[in-house]
């Protein structure tokens, strides 16, 4: 199709959530009470991260940059999905749209930093002696950079292929650019996109996922080789919350890949809030809760508070 075709929509309306007129306004305030909770949530994980000096190390440097992605990434499709609840104004920019599908690829690719979280945590768990030789802070920086690096990759090449694409329709039925939704309005041959979609959607499940089990192996084994009450309540009380989350975030990717791959956009749709609006909403409680550090921390934090306040 000639070029001058591929700039023909100038704008893609959003139907959003199968919501009935009348709820609309019940959910856009449940919407909104759990988008604050994960924006405050996760900034008081990187704020108390920052403060405490005894949460100075590896794991937790990994923690608040996932907490920062956890933000970032539900701020990309829930104000505007709030916005459109509010209005009614269900129409987002051609290049808007090009936008916010990059952000939504690039922030659910840094999620896998679950993969480096557990690497950190076969490490201090494996090797507790060479821990800190292991996971010295240039490695740290270099680990981060590569995830950055390689979902920023990933995220680029699925938007120059879409930018490429013609489109006949302009209805995408769902709340957010999906990038699923656009490949299906395209008038131009999406064989391409969908190759580098399957591909890439596998890389980025499959390896960083591999890694997470092979490296809770070596901790299974580990734990195996010295059977002790006490190591094992230490094993769990260190990867306890870590394992929660990958649970919860590999969880949710599967509900929308399976649900994907049927016909229901409805299902497609929740499984989508699931994994876009739940998933960063309860990671901090997660880490809260079944964190010890954090808890004291977090204990620190409102006593330092209230003296101060008195």
């Amino acid at each position: 199709m000639r070029r001058e075709n591929q700039s023909s929509i100038s704008k893609f309306l959003l139907l959003g959530l199968p919501i009935q007129p009348e709820h609309q306004g019940m959910f856009f305030f449940l919407f909104l009470g759990m988008y604050l909770t994960t924006v405050l949530g996760n900034l008081l994980i990187i704020l108390l991260i920052r403060l405490d000096p005894h949460l100075h190390t590896p794991m937790y440097f990994f923690l608040s940059h996932l907490a920062l992605t956890d933000v970032s990434f539900s701020s990309v499709t829930v104000p505007k999905m709030l916005m459109n609840m509010q209005t009614q104004d269900q129409s987002i920019p051609y290049a808007g749209c090009i936008t916010q599908t990059y952000f939504f690829i690039f922030l659910a690719c840094i999620d896998n930093l679950l993969a480096v979280m557990a690497y950190d945590r076969y490490v201090a768990i494996c090797h507790p002696l060479h821990y800190a030789i292991i996971m010295r802070e240039e490695l740290c920086l270099c680990l981060l950079v590569v995830s950055w690096l390689l979902s920023c990759a990933i995220a680029l090449t699925h938007t120059l292929l879409l930018a490429q694409l013609s489109f006949c329709a302009d209805i995408i039925p769902h709340f957010f650019c999906d990038l699923a939704a656009l490949l299906k309005l395209s008038c131009s041959d999406t064989s391409l996109s969908e190759l580098v979609t399957f591909t890439a959607g596998a890389a980025v499940v499959i390896f960083p996922l591999c890694g997470i089990l092979v490296s809770y192996g070596h901790i299974g084994v580990s734990i195996l080789r010295v059977p002790s009450t006490k190591g094992i309540c230490k094993a769990l009380s260190t990867c306890g919350s870590h394992l929660s989350v990958v649970s919860l975030f590999y969880g949710t990717m599967m509900a929308v890949y399976l649900s994907s791959s049927g016909q229901s956009h409805d299902k497609d749709i929740i499984a989508s809030v699931m994994y876009t609006v739940v998933t960063p909403l309860l990671n901090p409680f997660i880490y809260s809760l079944r964190n010890r550090d954090m808890t004291l921390a977090l204990g620190i934090l409102f006593r330092n508070i209230n003296i101060f306040s008195k």
